[in-house]
């Protein structure tokens, strides 16, 4: 049997480095086009000559059928934001903000995206953006597992259990998790980002298309969205610090990140000159763009860093059914009001809902963090070897060889 390196800890480095350059093109691949296809929606809305409620079901379903049926970039989100946050700690904040900056590339996306719609036609651009999402398989390649201690007891208590002739039932519970939809403080978190998700994704979308109802050129409302994004970067990066800082708590500060981006929205009827729209879009991207590490970051702290993979999926799947609401939401009372006002407002309505949401979660109140699951109660993903790693972690560690377990105290050699 090959040796397999088994971590007393995340190593916060090694090749978890490689896996936050997968993570940055990757973002910048989905979430750039997701973030920029407020373009496209302008020029459906004209071709097709329907109403905005109808069209905005284009992209709401495409983002829910891809994160509740697990197509599409939920098979590349998952499980490298998931590998990050294992192979983090100290550092989890930070490298999940740095491996999500990718999406500040999106800022040449959206004037991209225009010059391509005008030079070859929406149907053009569209094929032109299917070719540069390819380039996700490649970023997959980088992607390695990571055994930790902490999943050795699991392991193997689902495997005695499995020698033992477990039914069909526990099996397909311990596969996917299942026990994790009877840990409430998991599940009201769900029900949180269930209503962040209503409003998130409406200023990608309809921004564009208020701006040009108020009055702008299409180039001027899609350098909005580039504007966004240029704030982006920088909230990423103080969110990351700020949280590895270690004097907040990480549920404390993603729920007012979120009550801040959800004020923003509601700004955005009030922006009638240029300039107000920029600032509003600026104050929008830096903090909205913050959410994202925290999103992930929070989840280990409540369900264990065993259960990481599970709970991201399952929180991602269940989430979804927000995004399939907001976005056909926003453009129904479009079509109802004549204009973008109301749907803005309703959508940073939102917002405060869901974080309202998240201050009942456990120890919301205190300095400590909510109190994960035990170890035991949901077995983690049986991981195997890493070999990738050695190029670029040479650290202290366990080797297990065979049923032996050795501990490294200065450097492994490659044998047992």
């Amino acid at each position: 049997m090959p040796a397999s390196r088994v971590y007393e800890e995340p190593p916060d480095g090694g090749w978890g480095w490689m896996i936050v350059l997968a993570s940055f093109i990757q973002t910048a691949l989905i979430f750039g086009v997701i973030r920029s296809f407020g373009v496209f929606f302008v020029e459906f809305v004209q071709y097709f000559d329907e109403l905005a409620g109808r069209v905005s079901w284009i992209t709401s379903i495409g983002i829910a059928v891809q994160q509740c049926a697990s197509f599409g970039w939920a098979l590349v989100v998952t499980p490298v934001i998931a590998s990050v946050t294992r192979y983090f700690k100290k550092k989890r904040t930070l490298a999940t903000a740095l491996s999500t900056t990718g999406v500040v590339l999106s800022s040449a996306f959206s004037p991209l995206f225009q010059y391509l719609t005008d030079s070859y036609s929406w149907r053009g651009a569209l094929i032109i953006m299917a070719g540069m999402t390819f380039n996700l398989v490649v970023c997959g390649a980088l992607i390695r597992p990571l055994t930790l201690k902490e999943d050795l007891p699991a392991l193997e208590k689902e495997a005695a259990e499995r020698s033992q002739g477990r039914n069909c039932l526990g099996q397909c519970s311990s596969l996917f998790g299942l026990t994790l939809l009877s840990h409430w403080p998991f599940m009201r978190y769900i029900l949180a980002n269930i209503f962040i998700n209503v409003g998130y994704f409406v200023p990608f979308i309809h921004l564009v298309a208020h701006a040009r109802g108020v009055g702008f050129d299409e180039y001027q409302a899609a350098f909005l969205i580039s504007v966004a994004a240029g704030a982006d970067l920088c909230g990423r990066i103080f969110t990351g610090w700020l949280a590895d800082w270690g004097r907040l708590q990480l549920l404390h500060i993603f729920a007012t990140w979120t009550s801040v981006t959800g004020l923003a929205m509601i700004l955005v009827p009030l922006g009638r000159s240029y300039a107000a729209l920029v600032g509003i879009s600026v104050l929008y991207g830096f903090f909205a763009a913050g959410m994202i590490p925290l999103f992930f970051s929070v989840v280990p702290q409540i369900v264990g860093i065993g259960n990481v993979f599970r709970a991201v999926g399952i929180l991602q799947m269940i989430e979804s059914f927000g995004s399939l609401l907001g976005i056909p939401l926003s453009g129904w009372l479009r079509d109802l009001t004549g204009d973008y006002s109301a749907s803005f407002s309703v959508a940073g309505g939102f917002l405060l809902l869901g974080s309202l949401i998240l201050s009942t979660l456990p120890n919301f109140f205190s300095c400590s963090a909510a109190k994960p699951l035990k170890p035991l109660e949901v077995a983690p993903e049986k991981l195997k070897a890493d070999p990738a790693s050695e190029l670029l972690d040479r650290g202290s560690g366990t080797i297990v060889c065979g049923d032996e377990a050795i501990t490294e105290s200065l450097q492994y050699n490659g044998s047992c």
